[in-house]
């Protein structure tokens, strides 16, 4: 029975992804910072949690050390911890960027390094990266998310060259709106009282399309069931989009300029 290594597994898509991969037959880690405080997952058959804190080197590796004694082995790992930070650029300090970076890249890039070694060994592995529509086209007041997910987008595909001949696929989910706390409990958003005269119906504008575009999303389902699409394929395909806008945003932007595209985004915004 193979099985998958899932961060972030506490909610949203890492969590319908836990409850796929189980449906399946799949043997399940299921790590999150907090696995005390989960009481569905535990009920699962074939489901394990594990803490984990994607910001903590040793955190990983005792997780990772924990499944493989546990379920004797491991075949996919799911990058999928992460949050969003958005709002006024100006009114960021560096430690809002700092926890932004070190979560959905640094973090990322830690995770990966650590299964990498057993895969190598082992001669196979996937790893599924969860990127976003926003690693490859941008939007209003994202700027920081936005640079986590494009350094994602840039690192992975890189990385499949090095790895592709060890026989480990690397593979990335681009997500569109999608109805998860990344609208509401996950958010992080940005602002200054002060910068509200000069700011403040720009982002009025901004936030009214970005909540309309987050209540109409679709579920994580359709994204943990492209995850395991991606996982169980067996192709070399790396980039996987999934639900709207990433079917339209991201073909668009192959077909048109640089100018013709800002001018979609921004008048989609009304700005």
């Amino acid at each position: 029975m193979p099985t998958v290594l899932i961060t972030g597994a506490s909610s949203g898509i890492g969590k319908a992804a836990a409850r796929l991969f189980a449906q399946r037959g799949w043997n399940v880690a299921a790590t999150m910072r907090t696995p005390t405080k989960e009481t569905e997952l535990s009920q699962l058959p074939n489901v394990r949690l594990y803490p984990l804190d994607v910001t903590d080197s040793v955190s990983i590796e005792a997780a990772l050390a924990a499944v493989l004694r546990d379920f004797g082995g491991l075949e996919v790992l799911v990058n999928n911890a992460g949050y969003g930070v958005d709002g006024v650029f100006e009114a960021m300090t560096d430690d809002t960027i700092a926890r932004q970076f070190d979560t959905n890249v640094l973090g990322l890039m830690r995770c990966t390094r650590a299964v990498i070694p057993h895969f190598r060994q082992q001669g196979r592995g996937t790893i599924v990266q969860i990127a976003s529509v926003g690693g490859r086209v941008t939007f209003p007041l994202y700027s920081i998310y936005h640079a986590t997910k494009w350094a994602v987008e840039g690192f992975s595909e890189s990385l499949q060259y090095e790895l592709e001949p060890l026989g480990i696929k690397v593979k990335i989910i681009e997500p569109g709106a999608i109805k998860t706390d990344f609208y509401d409990r996950s958010r992080e958003f940005v602002m200054r009282d002060d910068l509200r005269p000069a700011y403040g119906s720009f982002v009025q504008k901004v936030e009214k399309v970005s909540q309309q575009a987050g209540a109409r999303a679709v579920g994580p389902e359709a994204v943990a069931a492209t995850i395991f699409r991606a996982a169980t394929d067996g192709k070399t395909r790396l980039r996987y989009p999934i639900a709207y806008p990433a079917n339209v945003l991201l073909p668009l932007r192959r077909l048109v300029s640089d100018g013709v595209f800002r001018r979609v985004v921004k008048s989609s915004y009304g700005i």
